[in-house]
């Protein structure tokens, strides 16, 4: 079972926000699904919650029990003082401008308790870095199970462009498919890779820490070709540095009848179904074509194909029943 929990908030009585509201509520639409519409998360959405004692309620709850996996997401202000950094929530405002909020350090206290298999935290505000570390020291403090994926540095801010934090975007992105592996998985460590590729030197860079032992998926997708062509490899490739030979027989418009000038050995069945199948790990990079540039060339000049250093490593996965 997969819970979550999705904390938003714009209604500030000092610097109100504008896109955390919505962040939350595209996110739900992302995470509640996957690619092949079966059910993922069970979500309980706070919009505008007014209370930090309301939030910390609701996350105990998130994270009682043991479940495959609870995530807490948050999107609102990030605010560190000389206590440690925290969440800030509306009734946490004070007159003079400071915050007294919910202390980033007591949420991690649940977290690293809890008995849930993958604990998540996602935050998306500024400061959120701080999230997991020692405030006496500069060493963090995970459970084993714990991962944590910030929008920024702990002394950094978190922006807000066209109605959405820049980093949940990205995030969303990331949890529709554009963090997915090859066979549809969208992994923590995925996520951290595409939106840390998505930020430049200047901007405000994503944190991701964690201790496990295994990235489980936080949302699948369908995969660009099925399981099933992967794990073709064993029968394609004897070894993963293997030749396989190619010839006319593999290209199906070799035939006899072909208005350009066949070659003989013509189409074969058995070769044009195995021909297909190398084309389809050829589009997702697990096969190149050997001295040609297309793998039509290959087969009508008679080269042949190998895996890629990619193939190699998927291939390895195939063996071992990774796959």
């Amino acid at each position: 079972m997969k819970k979550a929990l999705l904390i938003g908030i714009n209604d500030y009585p000092i610097q109100p926000l504008k896109g955390c509201i919505e962040d939350v509520r595209t996110l739900h639409s992302v995470l509640e699904r996957n690619g092949d519409c079966t059910k993922n998360f069970d979500i309980m959405s706070l919009e505008d919650v007014q209370s930090s004692k309301e939030a910390m309620i609701a996350i105990e709850e998130l994270f009682k029990g043991d479940e495959d996996f609870a995530l807490l997401y948050y999107s609102g202000h990030g605010f560190v003082n000389t206590t440690g950094a925290e969440l800030v929530f509306p009734d946490d405002c004070c007159q003079d401008g400071h915050y007294k909020g919910l202390q980033m350090a007591d949420i991690m206290r649940v977290v690293n308790r809890s008995k849930v298999k993958n604990k998540v935290v996602i935050l998306d505000c500024c400061h959120a870095g701080n999230m997991g570390e020692n405030i006496h020291s500069a060493e963090s403090e995970l459970s084993e199970g714990v991962s944590i994926l910030t929008a920024c540095r702990k002394d950094e801010t978190a922006l807000e462009v066209g109605g959405h934090g820049v980093f949940t975007e990205l995030l969303c992105e990331a949890l529709r498919g554009g963090a997915a592996d090859f066979s549809g998985n969208i992994t923590m460590g995925g996520i951290y890779a595409y939106i840390d590729r998505s930020f430049g030197c200047w901007e405000q860079r994503p944190v991701f820490k964690t201790n496990i032992c295994r990235f489980a998926p936080l949302r699948t997708v369908i995969p660009k070709i099925p399981n099933e062509v992967i794990r073709e490899l064993r029968t394609l490739f004897n070894n993963p540095t293997e030749v396989f030979a190619l010839d006319p027989s593999f290209e199906y418009t070799n035939v006899p009848e072909s208005k350009q000038t066949p070659i003989e050995p013509y189409a074969q069945k058995e070769h044009i179904e195995q021909f297909k199948t190398l084309q389809k790990l050829q589009s997702i990079g697990f096969v190149e074509p050997i001295d040609e540039e297309f793998m039509y060339y290959a087969a009508m000049n008679s080269t042949g194909c190998r895996l890629t250093a990619l193939g190699q490593y998927y291939w390895r996965l195939v063996i071992n029943d990774r796959i």
